[in-house]
């Protein structure tokens, strides 16, 4: 009966060859344990070990008593250990040594990528020559595995890993904590404050739970929530600019609003509506502009009264 890579047998204890180890046999083939993956006492000849069979550095089939997070055909959340441009991502799996993530498996795009300290999803498998690599799990795959998500998650924040990303939106594992593996989300693009990697832990907020018991998700707050904070937020872009203006108004394109402030122009122009119902603000073509009231509370106005008071009472001491 010949090995298989990424499984787990029980093997017996045929013979000790220093300095290398002991090989272990299932009563037709052996493999090698070296002395460094031995845990607890040394065996003796004659014992019973459990040996995970894993391929070494020089692609030689070798055993050892270390406890894999995974084995051949099963999924887990694995960290991202290391990256390597042409190779792809390293991932711990609870041997001292890592499991690779082909780049074929990856976004194509570099932005979407993992890092190190990402976690994703993968089932381990064999590539075409045998080895073990890890690959991304699919939806069927995670599926079987997530559970409704609870009514009383809507319009809550949650937190989870990102499991695939497209230009479309993301799609994400949200974090099941003691209640079980986690529940399926989505993103839409429109509701990312930003790009999302493959395998990046994301908190967002339940939108909608859907009748299947998936939920869809936004990274931005509630509408009247937001609507404060980009209010501020543009409040106090405007009053650091010079003179109190700034060409982005409701004519400004999207994609520029976006980048400069980081949120939908709808969003945008609730604040801005916000601020000029509350006459902090005018729009004058395609220029926004603090009103009076509001400039006289900027820095720069405020440093400009104050040199013109010093002005006047250097005169006033003149006379």
């Amino acid at each position: 009966m010949s090995f298989v890579a990424g499984t787990t047998e029980m093997l017996k204890v045929d013979r000790e060859v220093s300095p290398y180890g002991y090989f272990l046999t299932n009563g037709e083939s052996d493999v090698l344990m070296h002395y460094t993956e031995l845990v607890g006492s040394k065996p003796k000849i004659g014992d019973t070990v459990e040996a995970f069979l894993f391929y070494d550095s020089e692609d030689r089939l070798a055993a050892t008593m270390k406890k894999p997070f995974l084995q051949l055909g099963e999924l887990a959340r694995l960290q991202v250990a290391d990256v390597h441009p042409r190779l792809g991502c390293f991932l711990e799996m609870g041997l001292g040594r890592q499991l690779l993530l082909p780049l074929s498996e990856l976004p194509e795009s570099i932005d979407y990528r993992p890092l190190p300290g990402d976690e994703v999803f993968v089932v381990m498998k064999h590539d075409k020559i045998g080895r073990l690599v890890a690959k991304i799990a699919f939806e069927e795959e995670l599926s079987e595995l997530v559970f409704p998500a609870p009514t009383s998650w809507n319009n809550q924040w949650v937190e989870g890993w990102v499991t695939k990303t497209l230009q479309i939106g993301s799609f994400v594992i949200i974090d099941g904590g003691v209640v079980g593996f986690g529940v399926y989300g989505h993103i839409p693009s429109s509701e990312r404050t930003r790009p999302l990697r493959l395998g990046e832990r994301v908190g967002a907020r339940v939108t909608y739970i859907r009748e299947d018991g998936r939920a869809n998700l936004s990274m931005a707050p509630r509408k009247e929530i937001g609507r404060l904070e980009d209010a501020d937020r543009i409040l106090a872009f405007l009053k650091e600019r010079p003179g109190g203006g700034m060409p982005y108004s409701d004519q400004t394109d999207a994609d520029i609003i976006k980048q400069k402030f980081g949120i939908s122009k709808g969003a945008f122009k609730r604040a801005i509506g916000k601020l000029m119902r509350e006459r902090l603000v005018t729009q004058k073509g395609s220029w926004t502009y603090l009103a009076e009231e509001a400039a006289a509370d900027s820095p720069e106005q405020t440093d400009q009264q104050s040199e013109v008071n010093r002005s006047s009472n250097e005169g006033a001491e003149g006379q």
